[in-house]
């Protein structure tokens, strides 16, 4: 049974950092795309970041970009999510996704076959 299971999240002040986590069991990272997504009350599901393993090769949505890493570690099938600078509007649930995503729709939800439950981030102002 394929399980992808984030951690991390919490509340900081604007400004602050978070490092979210990402673990995959029953399923390998290798060629294959890992992704956050987040999702705020009221919006549409949005692509955050995303990493190919093994070779790393990574994407960002504009909003994060200078802001965001993603990273992985492939003897964990761990991916994480490195938020600096957070603002107000990167208060979201964040999910970790999986799958064999095409490059170029790599921020398509409907790509990804695995799901994480979500982590809740909160930046105040």
């Amino acid at each position: 049974k394929v399980q992808v299971v984030e951690s991390g999240g919490g509340s900081v002040q604007a400004g602050g950092s978070l490092r979210l986590s990402c673990a995959a069991s029953g399923y390998t990272t290798l060629n294959n795309r890992m992704g956050w997504f987040r999702q705020a009350p009221g919006k549409e599901r949005e692509g955050v970041a995303v990493i190919y393993t093994p070779g790393g090769s990574t994407n960002y949505a504009a909003s994060v970009k200078g802001r965001f890493t993603i990273s992985q570690d492939n003897a964990k099938n761990t991916v994480y999510l490195q938020m600096n600078s957070l603002k107000p509007e990167d208060t979201a649930m964040y999910y970790c996704a999986a799958g064999r995503v095409r490059w170029s729709s790599w921020n398509d939800a409907n790509e990804y076959s695995y799901w994480g439950q979500g982590t809740q981030v909160t930046v105040s102002s």
